[in-house]
């Protein structure tokens, strides 16, 4: 069974995007190895927000070398023949996804697909790069929903200040709050 691996940026006040969606405040720092972190992976996972935004950074998407799945509801395949929608029945998708032959399972972007994900208990880690930002507003890490417990895996702080985090996902303790 493959992993399903939430990657994100985040503010150290615990936001993904600025109040605009904005971005520029995640650093580069040349010591991340992003070659490593891309090569676990042969699937990229996203919601249609995130996807335009990567559609919209050239050949980013493709410069992956990824199978790319869009969890959308207005996005049409005929429209995107080099991508696989997703406009129905989500969690099932990801269950059979996940039950496919490859590598892991890159969750991209967006916190209401990361939510509704591990609400589904189809999200099985999550690593955040926590970036020495204070955004005061913005879109946050996850939206309103149930507790899940994490179990701690692993860190790295990196010299400009980044601090990597890596968790497993225990989804037999997901509770009401």
């Amino acid at each position: 069974m493959r992993s399903v691996c939430y990657s994100v940026a985040m503010s150290l006040d615990g936001f993904i995007a600025g109040p605009k969606g904005e971005y520029d405040w995640i650093i580069h720092d040349p010591a991340v190895d992003f070659g490593a972190m891309l090569h676990q992976f042969d699937t990229l996972l996203m919601g249609r927000r995130t996807f335009d935004l990567a559609r919209s950074q050239s050949s980013l998407l493709k410069s992956m070398n990824m199978k790319i799945v869009v969890v959308s509801s207005t996005l049409t395949p005929a429209e995107h023949k080099d991508v696989t929608i997703v406009n129905s029945g989500v969690p099932q998708a990801i269950a059979a996804l996940k039950a496919e032959t490859g590598k892991a399972i890159w969750l991209f972007g967006g916190g209401a697909l990361f939510r509704s994900l591990v609400d589904a208990s189809l999200v099985d880690e999550v690593y955040v790069s926590v970036i020495p930002v204070l955004l005061g507003s913005g879109v946050p890490l996850m939206p309103e929903g149930r507790r899940c417990s994490l179990l701690f895996q692993e860190h790295k702080v990196y010299p400009s200040g980044i601090v990597w985090l890596s968790y497993s996902i225990q989804n037999h303790d997901v509770r009401e709050i």
